[in-house]
C-alpha cells in the first residue's frame, strides 16, 4: 500500500550485549507506553517518552545525540539539552532492562525486540496480509484484517508527546490510518454494506471535510441506500467547500461520480465485487473481556447471579446490576460471573459496551449488526431496520445456548431489542439505572464495597504483611476512598509500588481532601496526568472556561447558566463548551447541558485556585451565576403570581435572567434547574452574594412546597441562616429563617417551624423589613390553627392579612383570606368560612393566578364540605387537584386527595373516600405526620364502612400514634373510634 510507514526488522544486539526482556512490548499508535508481559513500565516525562518514540521509530538504527536533540526540541533546544538526553536515556535503560536501549557511536538505539513487540509493526503486518487477501478475491478476510490493523490504534498516535519529530510522525501515521480506513470502507461498499457505512462516513467527512475520497465514498453509499438527493447534496457541499477553502474544483473522480449519479448509471447500483460469503456460518463467539485476577468480595452477588445464569436452560433471564456512582464495579462483577458461567453456555458469549453513561449511547441496531456478524451472519444478509435485525438475531440464536453481556446500558428501551428470545440463552445487563421496566428481569442493586470487602481488596493488592500491622490505617485508607473499588485499586497499587511507605503514610496523604485527587493515581491509573495533558493543550479562552465552570456546584450546568459564569453571550459560550467537549474535559449531558466528571471537577477547581488571575474573578463568576438564577427565578415567581409584590423586595441583580413565553416553560426551567439553583445558593456565604442567595430561596419557594426538592432546599436554608447569623446580618437572617420555617411547616415539623418563624419576625422587625413578617405570621397562624390554638391563629393570620394589604400585595391578601376561611370552618363558622374563601378565590380570578387560585379553590372546597354543600365542594376540590398537578405541586395534590376523601366520606361514598385517602398516602401531604395521621383516620372510617374492620383498626392505631406525637386535638377523636373495636 502506498504511504505505509515501515518499521523493518529490529537488529539483534551482539551476543555479549544481553538479551531483551521477555515479552517486552511498546505502543506508539496512541500514548507511548511500554510493558513487560502485562506489567506496565514507567516511561517518564513527556520529553522522555519523546526520546523513546524517536528511537522506536528509527527502525533499530542508531540516533545520534544531535539528532535526538533536534527531534525533541527543534531549533531552540534548552542549554542543558545534551545532559537531559543522557538522563532520559539512563532512566529508560533502567526501566526497560539490560540490552534494550544501547549506547553506540555517541548515540542510542533500541535493539533486540521480539516479533510484534511494536504495535506499529503489528498494524503493518495486518495491512500487508489484507492486501494479499484482497488480491486473492477474499474480501471478507481482507476487511477483517484491515479492521484488526485499525483496532491497533488507541487514540492519536504519539499522544501527548512533544517535539517537531513527534508532530511530523503524528501527521504521517494519521494519514496512513485514514488510507486504511478508506480502503476498508471501499471494501464495505464492494460487499453491499452501504447502509452501515453511511453513518461512519458522515462522521468522517465532518472530521476531515477536505478529504475528497471520503466524500466520494459517502456519495456512493448514499446513492446505493436510495438517497440520491443527499448524494448530490454531498457533491454540492464539497464543491462549495473546496472553492471557499482552497480555490479549486473537485477532482475528476468526484465529478465523474456526480455525473453518473445524475444519469442513474446502472453500474453504480450494485457493488463492483459481489460477495461470495454464505449468509450464515455457525460461529462460536467468545467476546468476554478478561476478568481481573484479584477479584475480591461480592460473594453473595456472585452466588446469586451464578445460580440464575446456570439455570437459564428452559428460560430467558435478564439481570440488571445498579450502582449510584461510577467505579463501583458493575462491569468487573458481571465479567467475573460471566466467566464462571461459561460452561453453561457452550455456544458462546457475546459482549458489548452500550456506553449508556456517556453522551452517545450505542444504537441497538448497530449492536445487533455487530452481534449478527459475530454469530456468523454475512453483511449482505443483515437487514437495515432495527425490527428486522432483532428478529434475525433471535432466529440465529434459536437452538443455541449463548450468554449475552450487555454492559453499561442506558435504559430498558436500549436493552430490549438485544435480549435473546429463545430458551437456553441468558442476558446479563449492567446499568446505572434500576431497570424496573425490564419485564422478567432479576434486579440486583450494587453498592460500594462493605468495609471488610474493601479492606480485603486493599490487602490483596498491597500484601497481608503490610496491612496486618496497620489495620486501623488501612481502614482509614479505604474509608477515604469511599469504599469505591476503583479508588481503592489506585490507592493500593500506589502503596504496593512504594516499599518504603507505610500504610499510615498513605492514610495521611488521603486525609487531605484538597490533595486527594493528587494522591489517587498510580501507573496507567494516574488520572491527573491525563487531565494535565488535556488542560495544557487548551487555548486561553478554553482554559478560562474550564477553570470557572468547575467552580459551580450542582450536578451539571445549562448553557445559559454557563454563559453567565463566563460573562459571554450564549452563542460564544456554546462554542467554547462544545470545544471542551471535543477535548473530553467536559461531557455533554443532554442538549444544552454540560457536566464534569467528579474528578475532573476537582481538577478544574484546583486549576482555578492556581491559575485564575485576578483571583477576584472566581468570586465574580459565581456572583454572575447567582444573579442569573435569582433574576430568572424571580421571573418565574412573577409569572406564577401576577401582582405579588414579593419580587419587588428582592435584592437587585446586575446580570439579567431568562424570559419565558408562558408559565409551563417557566416551571419547566425552575424544576429542571432545581438542584443547580439550590447548590448555587448554598455556595454563597458572605456579603452581598449571601443576601441574594437567601432571596433566591424566596423566589424558588415552589421547590420547597412541591416536596421534590425539599431536603436540598432545607439544607441550603440552614446553611445560609447560619452564615447570616455569623455575619451579623439581621435582615438576611430573618429572611433565611422565614424560608426555613416554610419548609419545616410543609414537612409537619411544627415546633421547629414556629421557632424559626418567631425569630424571623423579631429580626425582621429590628431590621425594618416588613415582608418576612407577613410570611412568618402566616406560618405561625397555620401552626396554631393545626394545633387547635384558634385565638393565636386568628391573631397571626390577621397580622399577615394586614401586612399584605399595607404592601399592596393582593395575592398575599387573598391567601390570607383563604387561611382565615380554614380557621373559621374549624371554629364552626361555616358561613363566614365560605364567604372568606370565596373572596380569596374572586381576588385570585381577577389577578389571573393559577397556582394560588388552586390554593383558593382548595380552601373554598374545604369550607363548602364543612357547610354540607358537597356537590359545590367537589367541583372546587377537583379543579384544585388539576391545577396543583399542572403546577407540579405534588404535596398539595396529596393534601387535596385527603380533602376529597373527607368529602366522599361525608357523602356516604366510602369506596371513593378510601381510594382518595390511599392516593394521598402514596403521594404525601403538606403538614407532615399530623396531616398524615388525619388521612389515616379518614381511611379507617372508609374501610370500616366497607366492612374491613381489621384494616380500619390498623389505620387508626397508626393515626393515633402520629397525632399524639404532633399534639393534635384530633387524637381524641381517633381514641373514641378505637374504643369499641378494642372492646370487641
Amino acid at each position: 500500500m502506498d504511504g505505509v510507514p515501515r518499521v523493518p526488522q529490529q537488529r539483534r544486539p551482539d551476543s555479549g550485549a544481553g538479551a531483551a526482556p521477555a515479552m517486552l512490548r511498546f505502543s506508539v499508535l496512541g500514548p507511548v507506553r511500554a510493558w513487560s508481559g502485562d506489567e506496565p513500565l514507567p516511561t517518564g516525562s513527556p520529553q522522555q517518552r519523546a526520546l523513546l518514540a524517536a528511537l522506536l521509530l528509527r527502525e533499530g538504527r542508531t540516533a545520534t545525540a544531535a539528532e535526538l536533540i533536534d527531534a525533541l526540541w527543534g531549533e531552540e533546544p534548552p542549554q542543558q539539552a545534551l545532559a537531559a538526553v543522557r538522563t532520559y536515556a539512563s532512566r529508560l535503560r533502567k526501566a526497560l532492562g539490560a540490552g534494550v536501549l544501547v549506547s553506540e557511536s555517541g548515540g542510542y538505539a533500541v535493539r533486540g525486540l521480539g516479533e510484534g513487540a511494536l504495535d506499529l509493526a503489528r498494524a503493518q503486518e495486518l495491512a500487508a496480509e489484507a492486501d494479499k487477501a484482497r488480491a486473492g478475491g477474499d474480501l471478507g478476510r481482507a476487511r477483517e484484517l484491515l479492521g484488526g490493523a485499525l483496532a491497533v490504534w488507541d487514540g492519536e498516535a504519539l499522544a501527548g508527546v512533544p517535539g517537531p519529530y513527534a508532530e511530523a510522525q503524528r501527521v504521517r501515521l494519521e494519514e496512513w490510518r485514514l488510507q486504511l480506513l478508506e480502503l476498508r470502507l471501499d471494501m464495505d461498499l464492494e460487499q453491499g454494506c452501504h447502509a452501515e457505512a453511511v453513518s461512519e462516513l458522515t462522521a468522517l467527512t465532518a472530521a476531515h471535510p477536505l478529504r475528497e475520497r471520503l466524500r466520494e465514498l459517502l456519495m456512493l453509499a448514499l446513492y446505493r441506500s436510495g438517497r440520491q438527493a443527499e448524494a448530490l447534496a454531498v457533491y454540492a457541499d464539497t464543491r462549495r467547500l473546496l472553492a471557499d477553502e482552497l480555490g479549486v474544483d473537485p477532482r475528476p473522480g468526484l465529478q465523474d461520480l456526480q455525473e453518473r449519479i445524475l444519469r442513474a448509471d446502472p453500474a453504480l447500483a450494485e457493488p463492483s465485487a459481489p460477495t461470495q460469503e454464505p449468509s450464515v456460518t455457525r460461529v462460536r463467539p467468545a467476546q468476554l473481556p478478561a476478568t481481573v485476577p484479584d477479584f475480591t468480595g461480592r460473594s453473595s452477588f456472585v452466588r446469586e447471579l451464578g445460580e440464575i445464569l446456570s439455570s437459564a436452560e428452559g428460560k430467558v433471564m435478564a439481570v440488571s446490576a445498579l450502582a449510584g456512582i461510577g467505579g463501583v464495579g458493575k462491569t468487573t462483577l458481571a465479567v467475573h460471573v460471566a466467566h464462571q458461567a461459561r460452561s453453561a453456555f457452550p455456544d458462546g458469549q457475546l459482549y458489548v459496551d452500550l456506553q449508556g453513561a456517556g453522551p452517545r449511547a450505542a444504537e441497538p441496531e448497530t449492536v445487533l449488526g455487530s452481534f449478527l456478524r459475530a454469530l456468523g451472519t454475512a453483511d449482505s444478509a443483515i437487514p437495515d431496520t432495527l425490527e428486522e435485525r432483532a428478529a434475525l438475531y433471535r432466529s440465529v440464536l434459536d437452538g443455541r445456548r449463548v450468554l449475552v453481556l450487555l454492559d453499561n446500558a442506558k435504559d430498558a428501551a436500549q436493552v430490549r431489542p438485544l435480549l435473546p428470545g429463545t430458551e437456553g440463552c441468558a442476558a446479563l445487563v449492567t446499568s446505572r439505572v434500576r431497570m424496573v421496566d425490564l419485564a422478567g428481569a432479576h434486579l440486583v442493586d450494587l453498592d460500594v464495597m462493605s468495609p471488610d470487602e474493601a479492606l480485603a481488596l486493599f490487602t490483596k493488592i498491597v500484601g497481608e504483611e503490610r496491612v496486618a500491622s496497620e489495620r486501623e490505617a488501612a481502614l482509614d485508607v479505604v474509608a477515604a476512598c469511599g469504599f469505591l473499588p476503583l479508588a481503592i485499586r489506585i490507592a493500593a497499587s500506589r502503596l504496593a509500588g512504594r516499599r518504603t511507605w507505610t500504610v499510615s503514610v498513605l492514610a495521611a496523604k488521603l486525609a487531605d481532601e484538597r490533595r486527594r485527587l493528587d494522591e489517587l493515581q498510580a501507573g496507567d491509573l494516574a488520572v491527573k496526568a491525563t487531565f494535565e495533558l488535556g488542560y495544557g493543550a487548551l487555548d486561553p479562552a478554553q482554559a478560562r472556561a474550564f477553570r470557572l465552570l468547575g467552580l459551580a456546584d450542582g450536578p451539571d450546568i445549562s448553557l445559559a447558566a454557563a454563559a453567565a459564569v463566563l460573562d459571554l453571550d450564549p452563542e460564544s459560550a456554546e462554542d467554547l463548551l462544545e470545544s471542551l467537549v471535543d477535548t473530553s474535559l467536559l461531557e455533554s449531558a443532554a442538549p444544552g447541558r454540560y457536566r464534569f466528571h467528579d474528578l475532573v471537577r476537582l481538577y478544574a477547581r484546583a486549576c482555578a485556585e492556581r491559575d485564575e488571575w485576578p483571583p477576584e474573578e472566581r468570586g465574580a463568576a459565581l456572583s454572575r451565576l447567582l444573579d442569573f438564577y435569582l433574576a430568572t427565578a424571580a421571573g418565574v415567581y412573577a409569572i406564577e403570581r401576577p401582582g405579588d409584590r414579593t419580587v419587588e423586595h428582592l435584592e437587585p441583580t446586575a446580570y439579567k435572567g431568562l424570559a419565558f413565553s408562558g408559565r409551563t416553560e417557566a416551571l419547566d426551567w425552575l424544576f429542571a434547574e432545581a438542584q443547580c439553583l439550590l447548590a448555587c445558593a448554598r455556595q454563597q456565604q458572605a456579603g452581598s452574594p449571601l443576601r441574594r442567595a437567601v432571596d433566591l430561596l424566596w423566589a424558588a419557594k415552589d421547590l420547597a412546597e412541591s416536596g421534590a426538592n425539599a431536603k436540598q432546599y432545607e439544607s441550603a436554608a440552614r446553611a445560609l441562616r447560619d452564615a447570616a447569623q455569623a455575619n451579623d446580618d439581621l435582615r438576611t437572617e430573618g429572611r433565611a429563617r422565614t424560608a426555613l420555617s416554610n419548609v419545616y411547616l410543609a414537612s409537619g415539623r411544627y415546633r421547629d417551624a414556629d421557632e424559626e418563624a418567631r425569630r424571623a419576625i423579631e429580626l425582621a422587625t429590628e431590621a425594618a423589613d416588613p415582608t418576612p413578617i407577613s410570611w412568618a405570621s402566616t406560618d405561625r397562624g397555620i401552626i396554631a390553627l393545626n394545633q387547635g390554638r384558634y385565638e393565636e391563629a386568628e391573631f397571626f393570620l390577621t397580622t399577615a392579612r394586614d401586612g399584605y394589604r399595607a404592601d399592596g400585595n393582593r395575592p398575599g391578601e387573598a391567601s390570607a383570606l383563604c387561611n382565615l376561611a380554614q380557621l373559621h370552618q374549624r371554629m364552626g363558622r361555616t358561613d363566614s368560612a365560605v364567604s372568606l374563601a370565596q373572596q380569596g378565590v374572586d381576588m385570585f380570578h381577577q389577578l389571573g393566578l393559577t397556582l394560588r387560585l388552586a390554593n383558593g379553590r382548595y380552601s373554598l372546597g374545604v369550607a363548602l364540605t364543612r357547610a354540607g354543600r358537597l356537590t359545590e365542594g367537589l367541583v372546587q376540590l377537583t379543579d384544585a387537584l388539576a391545577m396543583f398537578a399542572s403546577n407540579r405541586q405534588r404535596l398539595w395534590e396529596g393534601t387535596t386527595h385527603f380533602r376529597l376523601a373527607q368529602l366522599h366520606l361525608a357523602a356516604h361514598r366510602p369506596a371513593q373516600a378510601a381510594q382518595h385517602a390511599e392516593q394521598s398516602l402514596a403521594i404525601g401531604v403538606i403538614g407532615g405526620d399530623l396531616i398524615r395521621g388525619s388521612v389515616l383516620s379518614t381511611l379507617g372510617k372508609g374501610l370500616k364502612a366497607l366492612g374491613q374492620w381489621d384494616r380500619a383498626r390498623a389505620c387508626w392505631q397508626e393515626a393515633l400514634q402520629l397525632l399524639e406525637q404532633s399534639g393534635a386535638p384530633e387524637a381524641e377523636e381517633v381514641r373514641l373510634l378505637l374504643t369499641p373495636l378494642d372492646a370487641a
